[in-house]
């Protein structure tokens, strides 16, 4: 069996998206893949190498005045190297994010993620799960409490550290490690047999 590469590509400013990180991560190797954690403000040559080997990259940021954060446009920029060459045309990617507010206008984020993989040639992974929280049966401990469909969605609260990352976006963010992972999978087979 193939062992999917997935790249966790990603910026927290205050930790709280980090702690979304590890959660695609872990469930991403729970699926069995090989994952990479790649802080994009930190990124060296040798993880730029792992990005361009990786199946799928999963894009990662806070939500800061209705977009990904600084840092993470700068990684988003520095990518128009992969553009030119197309390296990673054909590669999957995903996306989350975080931000205090419950909407925070978290969405426009995941679609900036959107924009980036289809200009870089990548095949993007939705979260695939219905809304939780959305009726007078659900709670706010449901998987995607949020009703977000482009990627994982997470909101803790300003005043709040890291620990304070809600177990249901957590979970959500663990869904989407795996999804992906399953997906890159099929993907792999799919090239062995072509």
């Amino acid at each position: 069996m193939t062992t999917p590469v997935i790249s966790v590509a990603y910026h927290s400013g205050f930790g709280h998206t980090a702690v979304v990180a590890e959660a695609v991560r872990a469930g991403a190797l729970d699926a069995g893949a090989e994952v990479h954690l790649i802080k994009v403000d930190e990124i060296t040559d040798e993880q730029w190498a792992v990005l361009d080997r990786s199946d799928a990259v999963v894009f990662g940021s806070p939500t800061y005045m209705g977009t990904a954060s600084g840092a993470f446009h700068v990684f988003a920029e520095a990518t128009s190297k992969r553009w030119a060459t197309q390296a990673w045309n054909g590669k999957l990617a995903a996306g989350f994010t975080n931000s205090a507010s419950k909407s925070g206008d978290k969405l426009h984020t995941l679609q900036f993620f959107q924009i980036l993989a289809a200009q870089l040639g990548m095949h993007w992974v939705s979260l695939g799960l219905l809304p939780g929280w959305n009726s007078t049966t659900g709670s706010e401990n449901d998987l995607n409490r949020l009703g977000v469909f482009a990627g994982a969605a997470a909101q803790t609260n300003a005043d709040e550290g890291p620990e304070a990352v809600h177990k249901a976006d957590i979970a959500t963010a663990e869904h989407l490690g795996r999804r992906v992972t399953e997906t890159a999978r099929v993907f792999l087979r799919g090239q062995a047999a072509a």
